[in-house]
């Protein structure tokens, strides 16, 4: 798995979803998250919307995966477009995908390809921005990304997190106008070895004692800081959150009771064989994990891959890293999801910021480019063994039925039963519909 501090082209690291800081043993960030989430509206209650999905698995490519290369090969197009890599049959009628995918050709018939997405931002950042809030980006507002909006409006399981973030991404701010208090719970560590005997050492920052730290000890910690809030609470103007952060601060101390989460992270509890089927790797183990929390009642969750940057040498980093890796891993959640009853209930979600150039560059790599791209999507709602839109010839553009990053966030909130234009509010108290020019999808709808 690339290095969380490596940088891409543009210079920026590759760092975990937003570090959540900690005051103290956890900090405010838990029980702020608690006290907010108790304002939470159910997803019904949010455009009346009946749910098809109650989770996410978001598979994140970062650095630009090439598209044109996995998704949307162009077979008979001139040898500086079409690369090295040929197209192979999948399970859908008449779709076809990359030779380094054959796992993931096989289970085709329960997935969209969407080949006909765009936008206009080539440089990583923003492009990540647009593409996991569904928004485009402006220096007005800072939007949250699409875990923080589910925390935000989707109901919750007690003892478990909401939005949990493995891996890398650049999206530092992820909960936006939202406050901190919606930000992803941040996974360290890579899962471990998944060999046999292999122990998962994934750690949940915020909800995980340090060692030799017992809860009795917390609980005497905690009292000792309610005490010192009653002293000053007269003189606090806030008094009324201090308040409420000492019901929450006890509700924090049931989640680190719980174990529920603990349990998921428990990865020898699945059999060996499967284990390896993910992937012996920290994105491998990751999507395992994923799968456990979401049985577990978490709403959403992030696995970060880096490497997809290809410049120079694209051919090589695919066929020989990226490709295999990312076959193993997706075919093997999809078909996990399934054989467990969950696909019908899950959307799975696998994309990156932009695709890359059709044309090959003298380095054998690829560029940036927004203006055509292709993701996936499975479960939940959506439709299977489709592929919606086209290319032209070359790749360069969609041919039919172009659609943006925001309209794909309404087709997955729509999904979740969470209507697209619901108005949320700023911490001023500024209306903001949750994707102001996204629209569903129907085709993608199942």
């Amino acid at each position: 798995m690339t290095s969380r501090f490596t940088t891409d082209c543009e210079g920026f690291h590759r760092r975990d979803f937003i570090k959540i800081g900690a005051a103290g043993l956890f900090g405010l960030t838990l029980p702020q998250l608690l006290r907010l989430e108790s304002q939470a509206k159910a997803a019904e209650s949010a455009g009346g919307l009946k749910p098809r999905a109650d989770a996410v698995i978001l598979l994140w490519l970062g650095g630009g995966p090439a598209t044109i290369d996995m998704w949307d090969l162009k077979p008979n197009a001139p040898t500086e477009i079409r690369g090295e890599f040929k197209s192979i049959a999948t399970s859908a009628d008449g779709v076809q995908i990359c030779e380094h995918l054959s796992k993931t050709a096989k289970v085709c018939d329960r997935v969209t390809l969407v080949r006909s997405l765009n936008h206009t931002i080539p440089s990583h950042g923003p492009a990540t921005v647009f593409m996991q809030t569904g928004n485009k980006p402006t220096p007005a507002v800072q939007y949250p990304v699409l875990g923080s909006l589910t925390t935000r409006l989707m109901s919750q399981q007690q003892g478990v997190p909401p939005f949990v973030s493995f891996g890398e991404s650049r999206n530092g701010n992820a909960a936006g106008y939202l406050g901190t208090a919606y930000n992803p719970f941040v996974i360290e560590g890579d899962g471990g070895k998944a060999g046999k005997g292999g122990k998962a050492n994934f750690r949940v920052r915020g909800i995980q004692l340090p060692t030799g730290f017992t809860l009795d000890e917390l609980e005497d910690r905690n009292k000792l800081l309610n005490d010192f809030d009653g002293a000053f609470r007269a003189a606090d103007k806030s008094g009324d959150l201090v308040d409420g952060l000492d019901a929450f601060h006890k509700k924090a101390l049931e989640i680190l009771r719980s174990d529920k989460t603990k349990k998921a992270f428990d990865l020898t509890q699945e059999k060996q064989e499967l284990r390896d089927a993910y992937g012996a790797d920290g994105f491998g183990q990751g999507a395992l994990a994923a799968r456990r929390l979401v049985e577990a009642g978490v709403r959403f969750v992030t696995i970060s891959m880096g490497g997809w940057d290809t410049h120079g040498k694209n051919f090589e980093a695919l066929s020989k890293q990226r490709l295999p890796q990312l076959d193993q891993t997706l075919s093997t959640l999809i078909q996990d999801l399934t054989d467990r009853g969950m696909l019908e209930r899950t959307i799975v979600y696998c994309a990156g910021e932009f695709g890359r150039t059709p044309k090959v560059n003298k380095n054998a790599g690829r560029d940036h480019w927004a203006r055509s791209m292709a993701v996936l999507l499975a479960g939940g709602g959506i439709k299977r063994g489709y592929a919606h839109g086209a290319t032209d010839a070359q790749g360069m553009a969609p041919a039919t039925e172009p659609c943006t990053p925001d309209d794909v966030s309404s087709t997955i909130f729509h999904c979740l039963g969470i209507d697209p234009h619901t108005e949320m509010q700023t911490s001023t108290g500024r209306p903001i519909q949750l994707f102001r020019e996204g629209r569903v999808i129907e085709k993608l709808l199942a």
